[in-house]
C-alpha cells in the first residue's frame, strides 16, 4: 500500500528543498514527501494524483490550487496577513521545522477527527526497550535520552519518559502546549486518530522524537494498565516508529507487567552496598512474582562518570557525544557483534 502523498509548495526553492530533506529525515512522518517550487509543476502533479495534505505558499495560493482535490490544505504564512486565504489553517514560516510540522499535523488531526483513518505502517516491527532500576541517581533518563540519541541515527525511533517528576521544561529549556498527560487523554476517549494526535505533540532532539512528559504526578499514579497497553499498542501497530524507549520510574504498580512488554530492559546499577541490597530485593520480587523472563531480558550497565554541564536547553543534546555517548556507542556495538 502506497503512503499518502505530503507536498510542500513555496517559491523559495531553498526553503522547500530544504524542508522536504528534514522531513525525508523524520522517518516517522506517514507520508510520501513532494516538493514544489512553482505553481505549475504542483498543478500538473495535482491534477495526475491526489494530495491528502498540502503545505503552500501564500505567495502561491491562487485560483487553480483550490480547484485541485486535496484532503487537508494549510498556508505557510510568512507573517502577513493574505487576504482571500482566511477559510484556511496558517503556520509561520520562520520557525523551526519541527514546530511547522507540529502545527501542520495538529490541523490535519482536527480535519481527519470526524473520519478515522489509518495509515499504512512500512516497518517489520517495532522494538520496546525498557529502561529501568530500583536505584535512584544512577543516571537511568541521562543513559535512556543517550540511547535514544545514538539509535535515531539511524532508525526511527520515539522516547517516552514514564516518570512522575521528569524536570523537561527545565531540561530543554522551553515550554511545552502539549504533554503526555494530553495523549493519556485521548488514550482514555478511545480517539481513533491517536497516533495522528501524537503527532502534533512531537517534540525533536538530534532526530530523536519525543512526547514532553506529564506535568502532574498524578497523571502517572492515576494511570491504568488497560490505557498503557494500549498506547503502546497504537504505537507498535498504527505508527512509523522502529523503537520506542521507555524510561520507566516508579510511578507505574504494573512496572513488572511493563518490563515485560520490552524486548530488552537496560538497568543502570551502581556498585555500592546498599544499591547491592535494593537490587537483589527487585531481583528476588521478580522471581516470587513469577517474572523470571524480565530478569532474563534485563542488561546491567554501570555508566561512566558523566561530566557534562547542565545548560538550559543543550543538556540532552550534549549527552550523544560525551563519556555517556561514547558508552552506548560501545555497548550497541558489542550487542551487534
Amino acid at each position: 500500500m502506497k503512503k499518502n502523498i505530503f507536498a510542500v509548495c513555496d517559491l523559495e526553492a531553498d526553503y522547500a528543498y530544504n524542508f522536504m530533506d528534514y522531513l525525508n529525515q523524520k522517518k516517522n512522518i506517514p507520508f510520501e514527501i513532494q516538493a514544489f517550487t512553482n505553481v505549475e509543476s504542483l498543478l500538473a502533479y495535482g491534477k495526475e494524483k491526489h494530495i491528502e495534505l498540502l503545505l503552500i505558499s501564500g505567495k502561491a495560493m491562487c485560483q487553480e490550487v483550490r480547484e485541485l482535490d486535496i484532503g487537508k490544505l494549510v498556508i505557510l504564512s510568512e507573517g502577513v496577513h493574505s487576504p482571500g486565504l482566511d477559510q484556511y489553517p496558517s503556520v509561520y514560516k520562520y520557525q523551526s521545522s519541527s514546530d511547522v510540522v507540529r502545527e501542520v499535523m495538529a490541523y490535519y488531526g482536527e480535519e481527519k477527527a470526524v473520519f478515522p483513518v489509518q495509515f499504512p505502517v512500512l516497518k517489520k516491527t517495532t522494538e520496546i526497550l525498557g529502561v529501568y532500576s530500583p536505584l535512584g541517581r544512577c543516571l537511568k533518563t541521562s543513559f535512556a535520552l543517550t540511547l535514544g540519541q545514538v539509535l535515531a541515527r539511524e532508525r526511527a525511533v520515539l522516547y517516552l519518559n514514564l516518570e512522575e517528576y521528569a524536570g523537561f521544561e527545565e531540561l530543554m529549556g522551553k515550554s511545552f502546549q502539549y504533554n503526555l498527560s494530553d495523549l493519556l487523554y485521548y488514550v482514555r476517549q478511545e480517539n481513533q486518530n491517536l497516533t495522528l494526535k501524537m503527532n502534533s505533540m512531537i517534540q525533536t532532539v538530534n532526530n530523536l522524537d519525543y512526547i514532553p512528559p506529564v506535568q502532574a504526578p498524578s497523571d502517572i499514579l492515576g494511570i491504568s494498565w488497560e490505557d498503557l497497553e494500549r498506547l503502546i499498542s497504537e504505537i507498535t501497530l498504527h505508527s512509523s516508529y522502529e523503537v520506542v524507549v521507555l524510561d520507566i520510574g516508579h510511578g507505574i504498580e504494573e512496572t513488572f507487567q511493563l518490563l515485560d512488554q520490552c524486548k530488552t530492559v537496560y538497568m543502570p546499577v551502581l556498585s555500592d552496598t546498599v544499591s547491592a541490597c535494593k537490587i537483589a530485593q527487585y531481583e528476588n520480587l521478580l522471581r516470587i512474582w513469577d517474572y523470571p523472563q524480565v530478569l532474563a531480558k534485563t542488561v546491567k550497565v554501570k555508566l561512566p562518570f558523566h561530566a557534562g554541564t547542565v545548560c538550559a536547553g543543550k543538556y540532552a543534546e550534549q549527552l550523544l557525544w560525551s563519556e555517556l555517548g561514547d558508552y552506548v556507542r560501545g555497548m550497541l556495538r558489542k550487542d551487534t557483534q
